[in-house]
C-alpha cells in the first residue's frame, strides 16, 4: 500500500496529508475494518471504487466520490457504521476521511481533487 496526499486544488487545502492508496481487491475489501478511528490528517483512497459500506466499522467517517478527471461527484460528510453508501456510477475512486473533514474544508461537488505522491 502506498502513501499519498489528497489535495483539494479548488480550495488550496489538504484533505489528507497521509492517506493510504488501496488498489488491490484485498486492500479495498479490508479498507478501514479493524481500526478504531481515522486520525486528523489521515485518509484512505479506494481505487477503483463506486460505492462503499461501513459494516463492522467502529466509527463514523466521511466519503468523497471522485471521477477520473479529479472532480468531486458526491460528498457524504458523516457516514455512520453499518450502512451501505450511495452507488455513484461515474466515480473512479472514493476518499475516506475523518468525519466532518469535507464540511471543515468546504469540499463540495465540482471541486478538483489531486492525489500527490508522499515522499518519505
Amino acid at each position: 500500500m502506498r502513501l499519498i496526499r489528497v489535495v483539494n486544488r479548488s480550495r488550496g487545502i489538504y484533505l489528507a496529508e497521509r492517506a493510504e492508496l488501496s488498489c488491490s481487491f484485498l486492500e479495498r475489501g479490508r479498507g478501514l475494518l479493524g481500526r478504531s478511528e481515522l486520525a486528523s490528517g489521515e485518509g484512505m483512497v479506494l481505487l477503483p471504487c463506486k460505492w462503499v459500506h461501513s459494516f463492522f466499522m467502529r466509527f463514523t467517517c466521511s466519503l468523497v466520490y471522485v471521477d477520473g478527471r479529479g472532480l468531486v461527484l458526491k460528498v457524504v460528510d458523516r457516514f455512520p457504521p453499518n450502512r451501505i453508501g450511495p452507488l455513484v456510477l461515474r466515480s473512479r475512486y472514493v476518499v475516506e476521511l475523518p468525519a466532518g473533514i469535507p464540511s471543515l474544508t468546504s469540499t463540495v461537488p465540482g471541486d478538483l481533487i489531486e492525489l500527490e505522491p508522499l515522499n518519505l
